[in-house]
């Protein structure tokens, strides 16, 4: 079954700007999708549509089969939010936020107290639940938006820039435990402006571009379309002046940096066997460009 289909979704605002273009998307039960584009793409626009919190211009949406448009109540109750800015009262105790968020889904206060409980131990939150929520560090507000997301037990899960100016143990933290909720079964849809959370997270993409789907695939596939990886590789020792050629490019940087440019029929196991012949051993590879960014800028400039 199909966990969201949407069919020419328009938005047009009362100045006349048209956010949505008559979209089509479709995003499988179970998936971990990836929904990217540059600000004023359209992405908060078409969220803020599938979760009820805009209305549409034209078109239809389903969720898990049912019609966005005449089953409205049941399709809420299924998605869970966490949007990119704290939108909760700063003065409630976080326990209290949850339940209360419970309660609009129509949860009984027993059942969400239970609810409430789990998440917050989860997040690591539990020993602050007295706690408002003003008084919680930034890492802890992003877990509280995310337990909130979670507190009626949606299907699907729709996070818009859920890490945005998290540092890295908040990042890393949420990460995991979205990649638990994917293999319990729960579709996860992500906005986000770290490409390379898109990449290790997502298994599908669509790309939009001023309103527009400019592309829908797969995210090997997508990645596949990459012809070289370009990497930055840290040695153990000072390098020599010159490097015997070899079946992919390779550039001496200083004493101890090497960048390579792997084309799509060289592995990274490979390099590192044909470097260590050469006497070169490596104590870090990085990145130099993330793959996913190089196909977004060629897709949205």
């Amino acid at each position: 079954m199909k966990a969201l289909t949407i069919k020419t979704l328009t938005k047009v605002y009362a100045n006349n700007f048209h956010a949505l273009k008559g979209i089509n998307l479709s995003v499988e039960e179970g998936d971990f999708f990836a929904l990217l584009g540059s600000n004023g793409a359209g992405k908060t626009t078409a969220i803020g549509i599938i979760c009820g919190l805009l209305n549409k211009t034209a078109g239809d949406i389903w969720v898990l089969g049912l019609n966005h448009s005449t089953q409205t109540n049941d399709v809420k109750r299924l998605i869970g939010l966490m949007p990119q800015e704290f939108n909760f009262d700063m003065f409630d105790c976080i326990t209290e936020i949850l339940n209360n968020q419970a309660g609009y889904y129509g949860i009984s206060r027993s059942k969400a107290k239970i609810q409430t409980k789990i998440l917050l131990k989860k997040m690591h939150l539990w020993d602050k639940r007295n706690d408002a929520a003003g008084s919680l560090s930034g890492g802890m507000k992003r877990r509280l938006m995310l337990a909130r997301a979670l507190v009626h037990q949606p299907k699907i899960l729709i996070l818009d820039e859920p890490t945005a100016g998290a540092d890295v143990e908040i990042r890393r933290f949420i990460w995991a435990y979205l990649k638990e909720l994917n293999q319990l079964g729960m579709t996860i849809i992500l906005t986000t402006h770290y490409l390379e959370e898109a990449e290790s997270l997502c298994r599908n993409i669509a790309i939009l571009n001023a309103g527009k789907v400019v592309e829908q695939t797969s995210m090997k596939k997508l990645l596949a379309k990459v012809s070289h990886q370009i990497l930055i590789l840290e040695t153990t020792s000072i390098l020599p002046e010159t490097i015997q050629q070899m079946q992919f490019e390779c550039t001496r940087l200083d004493d101890y940096t090497l960048q390579v440019a792997l084309g799509q029929n060289i592995n990274i196991t490979d390099m590192l066997r044909a470097l260590s012949q050469q006497g070169i051993s490596i104590k870090h590879v990085r990145n130099a460009q993330n793959r996913l960014e190089t196909l977004f800028i060629n897709l949205t400039s």
